[in-house]
């Protein structure tokens, strides 16, 4: 019986012919949406958040780097946007793609993950596979999907599949796509890896299969953990050859000449994303429960979150310099999102940036062509629009702090026209004067 559910499964996978799920809408969930729509897939979208499902259907895009027209093309093959769970019933495939933040302690926070699988088991039914793709410690999976599923009634690996794949979007990146990024992929069970792979092997290039949920989950924090550790090296040697007088910029160039053994990272005034400053802490949390201590990532993750406090510092030293303090200064932040040429202002360094200062007193603008008004944030906020950098603007500033540097400024009439600027990301190559490096 359990043979003939997982192949019709498989065929219906593979014959295109399944319903695709994918409960989330955001950075992750509305690409892959997208591409199982694009191959010929049927698609459901799910979401709590009844202004994303309007906007959806009504051919709408919220994330600048997906088109509306593309939202149209999916809507015309028969996608569909709702925030009622109980038609998950109608899906044969459930991609789980919600947020797995910290709390303020630096735990993992489930909630989000563990409501979404609640909200979906009165519906779940026979012959289906769900992948849960958000970020997690290892174990999550089996300690935590799987028991809710079967408490329900259902056998994992018999009648239900369940696997883990994690996302590894990269907003704005042009060099990749969902379709074209490898994606690796683990089951509970040996047959629920094989619904997980006919699952994604229609859509993505390559599907990398390992040995179970556990060794997906760590793949990602691997992953992730390697950037964190790397950029919270390049962090401290920015600190330190700011004490020197070089150029850490001038360093990253020419260690980078070498064709082997160094891969350039560059600082900055922190890591910003869903993924960098939070993953870490999802294994550093579980390794405890192994007696573990992780110092080596969780010193990384604390450079690197103290990344804006160095920023607050080199402004406070600049304006001070020219007998100003922070307070009352008129401050302009140039580029507000986490990294340069997207909207995406998940967990953004200079947003914190900017509380830092306000709280000290600064007279805060700023400026994002990919970010026109300040959006609501579970963490942030301001009632701030974005402003136009003209030179008058440019001129009236105390300072101007480079936060990041989106294509789309004119860095010659910044140069030009500010009496002070802070640069967190190097791009001035030249010294002047008036350019302080942070």
């Amino acid at each position: 019986m359990s043979s003939s559910i997982l192949e019709n499964l498989l065929g219906r996978l593979k014959g295109k012919s399944a319903t695709i799920g994918i409960v989330g809408l955001g950075y992750v969930g509305l690409p892959l949406m997208l591409r199982f729509n694009e191959v010929g897939y049927k698609v459901l979208g799910i979401d709590i958040d009844p202004g994303k499902t309007k906007a959806l259907n009504e051919g709408r895009s919220y994330i600048e780097h997906i088109s509306s027209g593309s939202i149209q093309s999916a809507l015309k093959k028969g996608f569909l946007a709702t925030t009622d769970f109980s038609k998950a019933k109608d899906a044969d495939a459930l991609i789980i793609c919600v947020p797995t933040p910290l709390n303020p302690y630096r735990e993992p926070d489930l909630s989000f993950v563990l409501n979404t699988v609640d909200a979906l088991v009165p519906y779940l039914r026979k012959g289906q596979v769900m992948s849960l793709e958000s970020t997690t410690y290892p174990g999550t999976t089996d300690e935590e999907l799987q028991p809710r599923i079967e408490k329900a009634g259902f056998k994992v690996g018999g009648d239900f599949f369940l696997v883990f794949s994690p996302e590894r979007e990269d907003p704005g990146n042009p060099d990749f796509n969902t379709r074209t990024i490898p994606k690796v992929c683990g089951g509970v069970t040996p047959d629920c890896l094989k619904a997980g792979v006919a699952l994604y092997d229609q859509v993505i290039d390559r599907v990398v299969s390992v040995s179970s949920t556990r060794a997906a989950e760590m793949t990602k924090l691997l992953e992730n953990i390697h950037r964190s550790v790397n950029i919270g090296l390049v962090n401290e040697m920015k600190i330190v050859a700011d004490k020197m007088g070089i150029d850490i910029f001038e360093v990253i160039r020419a260690a980078a000449t070498k064709p082997f053994g160094f891969t350039a990272y560059y600082p900055g005034p922190g890591v910003g994303g869903h993924c960098i400053p939070i993953d870490p802490f999802y294994l550093t949390w579980k390794a405890r429960a192994y007696g573990v201590n992780t110092k080596f990532i969780e010193l990384a993750g604390e450079i690197n979150s103290s990344m804006p406090h160095y920023v607050i510092g080199k402004v406070a030293e600049a304006l001070n310099e020219r007998g100003k303090s922070i307070k009352n200064s008129k401050i302009l932040i140039l580029g507000i999102a986490y990294k340069k040429n997207v909207d995406d202002m998940r967990e953004s360094p200079p947003v914190e940036v900017m509380e830092l200062l306000a709280d000290k007193g600064a007279v805060i603008q700023y400026s994002d062509p990919h970010v026109p008004v300040f959006p609501r944030m579970r963490k942030h906020h301001f009632e701030l629009k974005s402003v136009a950098v003209t030179a008058q603007l440019l001129k009236s500033m105390d300072c101007v702090v480079l936060a990041t540097d989106h294509d789309k400024f004119d860095f010659a009439l910044i140069r030009e026209n500010a009496d002070l600027i802070v640069d967190t990301r190097g791009r001035y190559r030249e010294p002047a004067p008036h350019i302080v490096r942070a």
